[in-house]
């Protein structure tokens, strides 16, 4: 009697976005291990705080960056767009309205702004480049503009409260009537990363617009002979980076509880940046938001750990251009493999 023939193993090998993330992560936790040995302040709890306040401006942009850049193409307005949400909130402010209404302006605002690069981009077929790069100049002309250039101070104590408040926060008074902190909390900015991440991964994967977004980033006219309005999908995408580009600048200037209008220079650098180094193709149709978030740490590690080693603005600016580069190298040889 012969033995049953069993059938062959099949093997399942990890797809090329999957190794991509991994490397991130690897190259995330020897970033941790090189900084921690060059500054012992860096594994501080203090230190962790403030990387964790710092990636979360970050992030948001790179979550509305990946969205965008996933569709096949790119934002190069946040960054000004993040200044003029901020300008718009404190002016609202400055004249009488409630800070969560003004907020909610600012945010509404940054939606406008995408929503009219996704107009232009679909409707007047002007490239993604071009066209946000005209709305990164006119987002900053008119922040300039409206503040005269001068930042927007004395907003109140409630403004601040988005930027430097946490959750958890344990202070003690001590006898001398100084607060002491017994546990500095979840810083609320961290808290708002994290419920975002989760949302945009939940459009992107489990709703009909994020299969849209995805099939129009890799193949537009097969989405649209498949029957995907591809000029409404990605209007969708560039109002959504619009919006959280607004939400990231509600974040930063409640930190500083004042509005600067020259804020948030080259953070579309630091958008991209993350996102391809999360393993976003700039080819479009791959991307994820957990890899962003991945890259949008290794941005925030990378430049907290060179300002602990006393690196200069201008040398941080050359690593991390060199990162990209190689980033962005590394996202060509797996489109051609």
């Amino acid at each position: 009697m012969t033995a049953p023939i069993e059938p062959p193993r099949i093997r399942f090998l990890p797809s090329g976005s999957t190794l991509h993330k991994l490397s991130a992560v690897i190259t995330l936790a020897l970033l941790i291990a090189v900084f921690s040995f060059t500054s012992p302040a860096f594994l501080s709890v203090n230190n962790g705080l403030t990387v964790l306040l710092q990636t979360s401006v970050i992030g948001l942009l790179a979550i509305g960056m990946t969205m965008v850049i996933i569709t096949g193409g790119i934002d190069l307005s946040v960054g000004s767009i993040l200044a003029l949400s901020g300008v718009i909130t404190g002016l609202t402010i400055k004249a009488g309205l409630p800070v969560v209404p003004a907020m909610g302006l600012g945010v509404l605002t940054g939606a406008l702004c995408g929503f009219v690069n996704g107009l232009v981009i679909s409707k007047m077929r002007i490239t993604p480049f071009v066209a946000t790069l005209g709305m990164m100049l006119i987002a900053r002309g008119l922040a300039l503009q409206l503040t005269g250039a001068a930042p927007i101070s004395r907003l109140g104590e409630a403004f601040g409260t988005l930027g430097n408040g946490a959750l958890f926060r344990i202070v003690e008074m001590q006898p001398n009537g100084f607060p002491k902190v017994i546990f500095p909390g979840i810083p609320y900015p961290a808290i708002l990363l994290l419920v975002v991440a989760v949302l945009g991964w939940f459009l992107l994967q489990k709703r009909q617009i994020g299969r849209h977004i995805f099939s129009v980033g890799s193949n537009e006219e097969a989405a649209r002979l498949s029957g995907v309005n591809v000029d409404r999908t990605k209007i969708w995408a560039y109002t959504a980076s619009g919006a959280l580009a607004g939400v990231a600048g509600m974040v930063l200037m409640s930190r500083l509880v004042t509005v600067q209008p020259n804020e948030g220079v080259m953070y579309e650098l630091d958008a991209i940046a993350a996102s391809v180094i999360g393993g976003a193709s700039l080819m479009g149709g791959v991307g994820s938001i957990s890899g962003s978030m991945i890259g949008a740490f290794i941005i925030g590690v990378l430049r907290n750990g060179l300002n602990m080693a006393g690196t200069s603005a201008f040398v941080q600016m050359i690593i991390i251009g060199i990162v990209v580069i190689g980033a962005v190298y590394i996202d060509q040889i797996r489109n051609k493999i």
